[in-house]
């Protein structure tokens, strides 16, 4: 092969792995009034195993909330869905409040010391507290 096509390739390789979105560092928040919860209650609190703090969530098929799921509570889409399908049939729990974006999750968050919620570390600002680190 010759060097000019190895070259070209190595820039095409990089500029498509610079087109990629990079991938957030997820922090787990709560209002800046709120009680730190203990880490175990988080992913209870998202698999309805709690009430409280009270779960908010991005819509499905967000990649944050996949993220988010994966990281927390080693859980794919699917075994989530089937939890809460098993906890709505049989009357066993409610579903975390969903908003559409970070922003109304922070905010949502921030209103609220009795919620908990995920939003990308950048995002944080005095009005909520971070928790955890989703690494």
């Amino acid at each position: 092969m010759n060097q000019k096509f190895l070259a070209g390739g190595s820039a095409l390789l990089l500029a498509a792995a610079l087109a990629l979105p990079a991938r957030a560092e997820l922090v787990v928040i709560v209002s800046s009034k709120a009680n730190v919860p203990a880490a175990e209650l988080i992913c209870q609190s998202y698999l309805g195993k709690t009430k409280l703090p009270a779960p908010v969530n991005l819509p499905e098929k967000n990649a944050a909330r996949d993220q988010f799921y994966a990281k927390a509570c080693h859980k794919d889409p699917a075994q989530v869905r089937s939890i809460w399908s098993k906890l709505i049939f049989t009357g066993g729990g409610t579903p975390p409040q969903e908003v559409e974006s970070e922003q109304d999750m922070k905010k949502t968050v921030a209103a609220d010391p009795t919620r908990i919620g995920y939003i990308d570390k950048k995002d944080v600002d005095a009005s909520v507290k971070i928790v955890a680190t989703l690494n």
